[in-house]
């Protein structure tokens, strides 16, 4: 869960009548318009939930979602992608709460024209919105959730089950995210030695515990094992509490809001080590909280850098043309693929279907066969629901902005 300034697009000024003819779409409704698609009285209508942090703190990345979202279902409605059926997009602001975001799960859930939701971005809060969109068969896909549980069940790494078929997701998880980040540390920036400091939360201590399994595996050393608390903004005592075992760096499972201030607070206590952190902390505000004292400090993220792939300069260009006031952000490219799978699924299941409801288990069949190329590369999933996609990027800070160090396809060894 971050983002960055390079695969931010610039806000287009000037664009408010497209921002307003996008609203409109998401707005839509029965009436025979021409707002894409040739629809006319007997269009019936189905709808594309988003759950994402709308407000707060991770706010900039959950517009991002909700966007990319729109503008997807915007070039369906336009190309008439499924005849005689109008996509509406209908986004809940979660706030990077799980109880928020169970509360807009049961309320997309009562809605008997939602087909399908994108999002979240917390594996936290996806945790509670699961269970309340499973019974009524609407499929979920996630571009932003890491947690491995999601999709393989609590005891993943022995006896993998898949919790619920109607999740799936288009980033991969941190089953391969830490694994990789303890990878670059051992193999390549050659650290031996590292602590390791986690929010307790279900992505950061997920992502702290399989990094340290792999950092163990290679033969490196973990000297220090701490925790802090979500809402923690003075990080002294774990500082304190780590320092004296001399680790060559820090790896953090949490996110930005917190990452930020303790690499500040890290090198202010004379712990001058880079630290590192997943998708979580690849954000320009880590930067900003961090500070200059942030230079050299590390990231992964799912997937390559977006606006690096031949395969988003469409998608690139056209969501700058839109005029979006917020940037797609990290997770905009995965959000335009999550929305066009359910969108290719919805071609089989809503092609004689009555209405939506009818159509829903036959979505969740649809969804799993899917096959394309997308912004992100080629989208499809396995039998958990997992992107067969395992590409992740190693950034660092360098000149106050998160630079790419390199890109590579996860390799299970």
């Amino acid at each position: 869960m971050g983002g960055t300034v390079q695969q931010r697009s610039v806000v287009r000024v000037g664009a408010s009548l497209i921002v307003a003819s996008l609203a409109l779409t998401a707005c839509g409704s029965r009436s025979g318009d021409d707002n894409g698609g040739g629809s006319d009285s007997s269009t019936k209508t189905a709808k594309i939930g988003v759950i994402a942090p709308l407000s707060g703190d991770l706010s900039a990345l959950g517009l991002g979602i909700q966007h990319s979202v729109e503008l997807a279902v915007k070039q369906a409605n336009d190309s008439n992608a499924i005849p005689g059926w109008k996509l509406e997009v209908d986004a809940k602001d979660d706030e990077a709460k799980p109880d928020v975001g169970k509360n807009a799960a049961t309320a997309l859930a009562s809605d008997a024209n939602v087909i399908g939701v994108v999002g979240t971005l917390n594996t936290s809060t996806s945790q509670q919105v699961q269970p309340v969109l499973a019974p009524k068969n609407i499929v979920q896909v996630s571009p932003a959730n890491t947690g491995p549980g999601l999709t393989q069940g609590a005891d993943w790494q022995k006896n993998p089950k898949r919790p619920y078929p109607t999740y799936f997701r288009t980033c991969t998880t941190d089953a391969v995210q830490g694994p990789f980040a303890a990878r670059y540390l051992f193999e390549t920036a050659k650290i031996t030695k590292v602590a390791t400091i986690h929010d307790k939360k279900a992505y950061g201590q997920g992502l702290a515990g399989t990094f340290t399994e792999e950092f163990k595996k290679l033969g490196g050393q973990v000297v220090a094992a701490e925790t802090i608390n979500p809402d923690d903004a003075q990080f002294t005592a774990v500082i304190s509490a780590i320092k004296p075992s001399a680790p060559q760096a820090v790896y953090y499972g949490g996110e930005y809001p917190q990452a930020g201030p303790l690499s500040q607070q890290m090198k202010a206590a004379g712990l001058n080590v880079p630290l590192m952190g997943g998708d979580g902390i690849y954000d320009p505000k880590f930067i900003q909280l961090g500070g200059k004292s942030s230079t050299n400090d590390l990231a992964t993220s799912v997937g390559a850098p977006v606006d690096t792939l031949p395969s988003a300069k469409k998608f690139v260009e056209d969501y700058n043309a839109a005029g979006f006031k917020e940037p797609y952000a990290a997770y905009g490219g995965y959000s335009y693929d999550a929305a066009n799978a359910i969108i290719n699924a919805l071609k089989t299941s809503l092609k004689d279907a009555k209405d939506v409801e009818s159509a829903r288990q036959a979505t969740v069949d649809a969804l799993g066969k899917v096959s394309f190329d997308g912004v992100t590369g080629k989208v499809s999933f396995d039998q958990y629901g997992d992107t067969t996609s395992k590409v992740l990027t190693v950034y660092k800070v360098d000149a106050a902005k998160w630079a790419t160090v390199e890109t590579k396809d996860f390799e299970t060894k």
